[in-house]
């Protein structure tokens, strides 16, 4: 599913549409990848080929029969646990209305979003290596989907802390900062959570800012997500609805199940949720081609800007590096003192001249457009 290991022709078929394709062509089915595909109105075509040899089916709707006529002639078909409450095998980033499906009848405890959480935690107390397997080819589908989102776009990503409250100057400002890099065509990616990164979503997905003042002001009666994750999303979806939208979609959360206590905002136009927070944190700040702007935040924000440190100083003299921006002189200076450790090792290395200390977003916005051309790849 990762598609640097894609051969010609593309072995992965994701939709149905495709799978009609490859079947009317008569091209052998050996070596092909079937990724979350309900297969019950092909049955018969299926039952008729024994081409398959290496055929592997993800998932998906397969009957007992045809998954019987599969393996007798060599094929792979991977299973999922009837108890996932999201497919291990999807082909596509998730939606805001998909991880909260049964919010308003049930509340937030009977969300997708929270029974994912509780799957992961109850397969790892039982050791489940079943879970953990399905786990893991979740978290890769999600990789490739995110893949395909960003195409060859620009990224920006921007990190904060989720404890930034609605209502606030703090979250406006990165409301803000959101909708000028993205109307400058780049693709807004954060952590997908709560604070700072849904402001920052939110502006991304705006663009208008007259609806965004808007937004800003219906979001602000419900602060925080704490004690209500019920409130706090249903606040979102309904500010939300109201937004005009842009075509380009520009607004992408990153989050992740390991930190359960975080819910991820509504205001992207795809959803990459992870179980592994490593896998994601990696996949995250190595997108951000066009550079990484940090708002205040506390452990999570801090791992997240040595993470973002260590491949600008390894990298090459040659390399053009993107600009790493925090914003806020005294919080990064004193309050969280780290940019004392990123200047120094700024100069030993060439990092120092993409490594900046701030005071505002719109500074950070700047320096961040400075040194790109918009949204389009290079």
């Amino acid at each position: 599913m990762d598609g640097a290991r894609r051969s010609t022709p593309d072995p992965e078929i994701e939709n149905l549409a495709d799978l009609d394709a490859v079947l009317s062509s008569g091209r052998p089915l050996t070596g092909l990848r079937f990724q979350d595909l309900d297969l019950t109105a092909y049955e018969d075509r299926l039952l008729a080929r024994s081409d398959v040899e290496g055929l592997v089916v993800l998932g998906g709707r397969v009957s007992p029969a045809l998954g019987a006529h599969l393996g007798a002639h060599h094929a792979l078909v991977f299973p999922t646990d009837p108890h996932a409450p999201v497919d291990p095998y999807r082909a596509s980033l998730y939606t805001a209305e998909e991880l909260y499906a049964g919010l308003t009848d049930g509340g937030y405890e009977s969300t997708p979003d929270f029974l994912a959480y509780q799957w992961m935690k109850d397969g790892a107390l039982h050791h489940d290596a079943f879970v953990t397997l399905l786990r893991a080819i979740h978290d890769d589908s999600i990789t490739d989907a995110l893949d395909e989102f960003v195409g060859s776009r620009k990224v920006v990503g921007v990190m904060g802390g989720h404890a930034l409250a609605r209502g606030t100057t703090g979250y406006a400002a990165a409301a803000g900062l959101g909708r000028s890099l993205a109307a400058a065509g780049l693709v807004v990616a954060t952590g997908g959570g709560p604070g700072a990164m849904e402001a920052a979503n939110l502006g991304a997905l705006a663009r208008d800012e007259s609806a965004l003042e808007t937004a800003l002001e219906g979001l602000a009666v419900v602060p925080s997500f704490r004690p209500s994750v019920a409130a706090w999303v249903s606040t979102a979806l309904a500010v939300r609805a109201d937004l005009p939208r842009s075509d380009a979609p520009g607004s992408l959360g990153i989050p992740t199940w390991f930190y359960g206590h975080e819910p991820p905002n509504v205001f992207c136009d795809g959803i990459g949720k992870y179980f592994s927070n490593a896998i994601r944190e990696d996949g995250l700040l190595a997108r951000a081609t066009a550079g990484l702007v940090v708002l205040e935040g506390a452990a999570g924000t801090v791992q997240e800007i040595f993470q973002a440190v260590t491949p600008l100083f390894y990298a090459s003299p040659q390399a053009r590096l993107a600009p790493l921006v925090l914003v806020g002189q005294e919080y990064w200076s004193e309050t969280v003192p780290v940019w004392a450790a990123v200047r120094a090792l700024g100069q030993e290395r060439g990092m120092g001249s993409v490594t900046h200390l701030v005071e505002t977003a719109e500074e950070a916005t700047q320096i961040v457009l400075d040194r790109t051309d918009g949204g389009s790849a290079p």
